[in-house]
């Protein structure tokens, strides 16, 4: 070939190879895509907020040197993930990461679809998915139900509004079902705290399975916001709740509580509900986030403390602002009752949904322990009783000097009327003003009726409580006390708070006011026993200190109410009620010895089953000879 030739044949060649090229590189750039993949790895093109997804990004050309890749959302939103492509590969994947949030705009619009972007080496990629909302598991409190969330659920619920799924532990929609008390059998034994806790981990995992969910978000009212602490510290073996919204919840329990289980009613969750219990035990122990955001809406409506008969100021009646934030806790207020907190749109509309459209959820951490446990309010003795139909019953409440004296009632039928004489002897008119009455038909908050006096008489104060039309036949039980300001203290204690059964425990009590201890005519304590029965152990006078010795029969959470009547330096009467919490621990032996019956069964079990195989080898073998 002479060497024009040549010279003309090489620029067909090269447009040739540029042809060729022209044709290549969108074959090659089609290839090269962002990719959204499950937790497995296969590619998806839908998800639910908050499932476990990781994404990967793939280069056109091997890359000649490490290449970082960001994240973006549609809105621009950084993704806190990235990768990078090793030098000489041409792709990279993130590590799972929740996609929290991904349903939601920054201005709380919900987005069906979202776009995710991969940006590197000046160039950028997308892939779009569709986005469901993440269901919301709710759960009721103390002597209550499913029906505690009707506003919620339902075609007109307020999640419904939202287009977000809802389910009410107890509901029906999957199985399950708390017990926290029945207002028809008072006497009957409620689940722990811990049992309910195992229920709503069913519950949710059963939410999961019908909607294909991997996460929710968990809404607890009063004693439901401790079941659902309770289950995220010791029961989510891997994180499936996005976030805790408590309403109402007693995070370090609620007085309020020492009156229906002054009556040994609905056991053992009225005894849980104590302070003591969890300022000694519970907080102490659960005390675990793994990573889930709690936050809290507290109801503060009485500030003045006359208004709240069993619990501190502020309060919603049945529990105060002080229990509320005794965990570290993202906390609104809102001046409304116990009762009111689960139900009102106010709340819905002001707290719950925005947090439900909530696109940070940054990695909670475990708070720190509190050691030093909150003051105890003081109380008078708490008188229990019987009011007949058409009867009437009259409760001595001795009221010493003090600036207020706060009355609650416990009574689960809320049909008697009440009838206050002061020191005086003489009737006093109760004025919705002046002595803050709260009444609450909702048995759930722990207390009916309270009222109060600013600087009351010293004396013996009267309380009649007299049935009505309204009254069942059968009569029905009561529980009144006095919570006192600015008076003496009742110091109790137990030696130990998790003593084994048949273990000693040594309980002390001291009444001192300024510093200086008073004279105790009489001491005791009121054991409240797990069976429901009621045991009673005199204290005798050690120096200032009353002192007695008690061993648990049985194991399980004891409720001590230790009662001490004194007088002042002037003589006058006074007496005071402080309540303990024990939980008495099954002995060694017995754990082991029922380990040991339990082992023993499981081998009866098995050479049983094997002895029936082999009996049936044999009748068979000798069938088959006979034939």
């Amino acid at each position: 070939m002479t060497a024009l030739k040549i010279l003309l044949v090489l620029p067909l060649i090269a447009l040739l190879l540029l042809a060729l090229a022209a044709v290549d590189i969108p074959s090659a750039r089609a290839q090269a895509a962002l990719a959204v993949l499950d937790r497995t790895g296969q590619p998806i093109s839908k998800l639910t907020d908050g499932d476990a997804i990781k994404l990967k990004a793939t280069a056109t050309v091997k890359v000649n040197q490490p290449t970082p890749v960001s994240f973006t959302l549609d809105d621009d939103t950084r993704l806190p993930i990235e990768c990078t492509i090793a030098s000489g590969g041409d792709s990279c994947e993130t590590a799972l990461f929740a996609s929290l949030g991904w349903y939601w705009s920054k201005s709380g619009a919900p987005l069906n679809r979202r776009t995710v972007k991969a940006s590197f080496a000046g160039t950028t990629q997308s892939a779009s998915l569709q986005v469901a909302p993440r269901p919301v598991v709710m759960a009721h409190g103390f002597l209550s139900s499913a029906q505690a969330w009707e506003g919620y659920l339902g075609p007109n619920g307020f999640l419904a509004s939202m287009n977000v799924r809802g389910f009410a532990v107890g509901d029906g929609q999957v199985e399950g079902k708390f017990n926290t008390g029945s207002i028809v059998a008072p006497t009957g034994k409620t689940n722990t705290i811990a049992q309910n806790a195992e229920i709503l981990k069913n519950y949710i995992a059963s939410v999961k399975k019908v909607t294909g969910a991997q996460y929710v978000d968990l809404v607890g009212h009063s004693m439901g916001g401790l079941i659902s602490r309770y289950y995220i510290d010791r029961l989510m073996t891997e994180r499936d709740v996005a976030q805790l919204i408590m309403l109402g919840t007693p995070n370090s329990g609620s007085a309020c509580a020492n009156l229906p289980a002054a009556l040994n009613y609905y056991l053992p969750a009225t005894l849980e509900i104590r302070p003591s219990y969890f300022e000694n035990m519970f907080n102490r122990q659960i005390n675990h986030r793994r990573g889930v955001p709690f936050s809290m809406v507290a109801g503060t409506p009485l500030i003045e403390p006359l208004q709240s008969p069993c619990t501190d100021v502020p309060s919603d009646v049945a529990v105060s602002l002080k229990s509320a934030q005794s965990i570290p806790i993202k906390l609104s207020q809102i001046q409304l009752l116990h009762t009111a907190l689960n139900t009102s749109p106010e709340v819905f509309e002001k707290f719950v949904k925005p947090l439900l459209q909530r696109i940070e959820f940054p990695n909670e951490l475990d708070p720190a322990l509190i050691q030093a446990p909150a003051p105890e309010l003081e109380f008078t003795r708490i008188y229990t009783g019987h009011v007949d139909a058409g009867g009437s019953q009259e409760v001595t409440i001795q009221i010493d000097q003090v600036t207020v004296a706060s009355f609650a009632l416990y009574e689960p039928t809320r049909s008697l009327t009440v009838t206050v004489r002061g020191a005086t002897g003489n009737v006093i008119a109760l004025d919705p003003t002046r002595n803050g009455i709260v009444v609450i038909n909702d048995p759930s908050t722990l207390v009916y009726l309270g009222y109060g006096f600013t600087n009351p008489r010293p004396g013996p104060w009267k309380i009649t409580l007299s049935a009505t039309d309204k009254t069942p036949a059968r009569g029905t039980d009561y529980a009144v006390t006095a919570q006192l300001h600015g008076g003496a203290n009742l110091q109790a204690r137990a030696s130990q708070l998790l003593p084994q059964v048949q273990e000693p425990v040594e309980f002390f009590a001291r009444l001192v006011l300024g510093g200086q201890a008073l004279n105790i005519r009489e001491a005791r304590a009121l054991i409240h026993n797990p069976d429901g029965q009621l045991e009673t152990v005199a204290l005798t006078a050690s120096g200032a200190e009353w002192k007695a010795t008690w061993k648990p029969q049985m194991a399980g959470l004891h409720g001590v109410d230790i009662q001490a009547s004194g007088t002042l330096a002037d003589g006058t009467p006074l007496e005071r009620s402080a309540f303990l919490s024990i939980e008495a621990q099954p002995l060694e032996t017995q754990v082991q010895m029922t380990q040991t019956i339990v082992a023993g069964v499981a081998s009866l079990v098995a050479l049983a089953s094997v002895w029936f195989i082999v009996a049936r080898f044999r009748r068979r073998s000798k069938q088959k000879r006979a034939a």
